[in-house]
């Protein structure tokens, strides 16, 4: 399953949820990314060596990644991939690689999400300079405002959470994603779900997808869960 949308659509926080669900992996491009270069395998330094100079790791490197982790024994049952692909072609290198693999994406799942939510959600989301906690002043406020509950360093905001930021990071991905978007509507993949609504009730909208598409067992149908809202990724 590929999880696609904008920053602050939800898309983290449901992929983690449908990981512990359903036993399969979440993984996202920067995971990805950091577990190949901390494996030092040929294809990680020579995704570090753009890192390192701040640039954008090419197409054919992050594909090379992404088949060497699919490959991976943990993803034989499934998994999850959260922000990946982000444009046609990646698209189309994905399923070239799958094919390759003998796998195939059963489903695509886009958050539609408004400009007025994700501003909410992100420019609220304040870190912790020390550990790197991830608290939101409404969702998950400190128990001290501006003090980390975990080891009491000094909570920011990052400057891509600003306001004026993210509007600016929200054109610029649906600039970048509208042919994404048009590439699994041709394919009959896409399903979309709004991702203004909170934790709980997107996850349900996602578990009436599935059994729509006839992708649940008995035991997976929807049941009653709790779980703290998150950062909203």
């Amino acid at each position: 399953m590929i999880l696609l949308g904008p920053p602050g659509a939800g898309k983290g926080t449901q992929g983690h949820v449908l990981s512990e669900r359903f036993h399969v992996p979440h993984v996202s491009t920067g995971d990805m990314l950091r577990e190949a270069v901390k494996e030092n395998s040929p294809v990680g330094l020579k995704a570090q060596e753009y890192m390192n100079r701040g640039e954008l790791v090419p197409d054919d490197i992050v594909i090379e990644i992404v088949k060497e982790r699919l490959g991976k024994k943990g993803s034989r049952n499934g998994f999850i991939l959260d922000g990946f692909p982000r444009t046609r072609r990646q698209a189309e290198m994905l399923d070239s690689v799958l094919h390759e693999m003998h796998k195939n994406i059963d489903m695509v799942i886009y958050f539609r999400t408004s400009e007025d939510v994700i501003v909410r959600r992100l420019s609220g989301r304040r870190i912790c300079r020390s550990c790197g906690a991830n608290y939101h002043i409404k969702n998950i406020p400190p128990k001290v405002k501006g003090i980390c509950d975990v080891c009491n360093g000094p909570l920011y905001q990052r400057e891509d959470d600003k306001e004026g930021t993210v509007k600016n990071r929200l054109e610029v991905y649906e600039r970048q994603t509208s042919p994404l978007i048009d590439y699994y509507k041709e394919k009959s993949k896409l399903n979309t779900i709004t991702g203004d609504l909170e934790v709980e009730d997107a996850f349900k909208s996602i578990l009436k997808l599935f059994a729509e598409k006839d992708l649940l067992s008995i035991k997976d149908r929807p049941s009653p869960f709790h779980i703290r809202e998150g950062s909203y990724d």
